[in-house]
């Protein structure tokens, strides 16, 4: 429609943004490797295979608990890399500065890029830097490409591979990056500090493949949480899933303040978690190599594969009764990477 505008919720990871996919992007560059849909482009060469990975970064604030804008730009990039099966090779980085941005400011940013990439062991080689008039942007604004090398001797994790009878593995708690953010935006105090999760998994994703043949699926929860996570694999897979709450870690502080705030940690974006979906009988040692890596030392098996109802996720309560796990519908939490 003539009227439509943009609207926050379109950059969120639920609804909106799924239909401003299908709406405006995929029917303008539609094609098969962009069907996929996936966290990065498996994209075909001579010599073989690469992953292929872009974001932008625009979190409000660029300073948090746990990290920094330019932190999260590289832990973002490297997790969508490791959640195609690859080994990140290279990345990218461009910066869109405002006039006034104080250079202290930036000079943290690029020592927390540098410092991440060099413990994920991946080079930057190459990048931009725009500079805009003041109040033509907040601050800064990152966007990262990243390829990543791909293995020849195992199927690849997919997002339409989910298979009923598999099992659906969390690496750890959620929640914790979407609180931190939002508890320091509105200046909430808990006893512990709520801490971003940021990470970059490709080390605790490579332990995983070395002890798994075959890994179905793997996603990492940012935008829309563990709920879009799960609702865009069951509809690609076209099959169902159920979930049981209690089997979900989440940190007691984190808990409280999806509490206050009325927000279900489920809808809560992530930037230091995997969903891995294995082969029911591949569970316990995929479970194990997560628990052996630091950054996934509360990883949980979270639930199963059905076959139906299609496209639906269903999450067992604590009362034993199933509810529908849906997509969130807006926008959130605005701005969270």
């Amino acid at each position: 429609m003539a009227d439509q505008i943009i609207l926050l919720a379109h950059g969120a990871g639920g609804m909106k943004s799924a239909e401003l996919l299908q709406d405006v992007f995929l029917p303008e560059f539609g094609n098969s490797t962009l069907a996929q849909l996936g966290d990065a482009a498996v994209i075909e060469h001579p010599g073989g295979k690469v992953a292929f990975t872009t974001d932008s970064f625009v979190i409000d604030p660029i300073e948090f608990p746990g990290g920094n804008i330019g932190k999260l730009a590289i832990c973002g990039t490297v997790n969508d890399l490791a959640a195609a099966g690859a080994t990140p090779l290279a990345i990218s980085a461009a910066f869109i500065l405002e006039e006034g941005l104080p250079y202290d400011v930036l000079r943290r940013i690029v020592a927390a890029m540098a410092r991440t990439a060099e413990m994920a062991g991946v080079p930057i080689v190459t990048g931009d830097t725009k500079v805009v008039p003041r109040g033509s942007a907040d601050k800064i604004f990152i966007n990262t490409t990243g390829i990543g090398s791909l293995p020849t001797d195992r199927p690849l994790p997919a997002p339409d591979r989910a298979t009923p009878g598999d099992a659906i593995i969390l690496s750890g708690t959620i929640a914790d990056h979407g609180m931190a953010i939002m508890t320091s935006r509105e200046g909430l105090v808990f006893p512990s500090a709520i801490e971003s999760d940021c990470a970059p998994l490709a080390q605790m994703v490579a332990a995983v493949m070395a002890a798994v043949p075959d890994i179905h699926c793997m996603r990492d929860p940012t935008r829309g949480g563990l709920a879009a996570v799960l609702n865009e694999l069951a509809g690609q897979s076209k099959v169902g899933m159920e979930v049981v709450d209690a089997d979900i870690p989440v940190n007691a502080d984190v808990r409280v303040a999806c509490e206050l705030l009325g927000i279900d940690p489920l809808h809560v974006a992530n930037e230091g978690k995997m969903v891995l979906i294995v082969p029911a009988e591949s569970a316990d040692a995929a479970l194990a190599a997560l628990q052996s890596h630091p950054l996934g030392k509360n990883a949980s098996i979270i639930g199963q594969v059905t076959d139906k109802p299609v496209g639906r996720v269903h999450l067992r309560t604590a009362l034993g009764s199933l509810r529908i796990l849906d997509i969130p519908a807006g926008d959130i939490l605005p701005r969270i990477c």
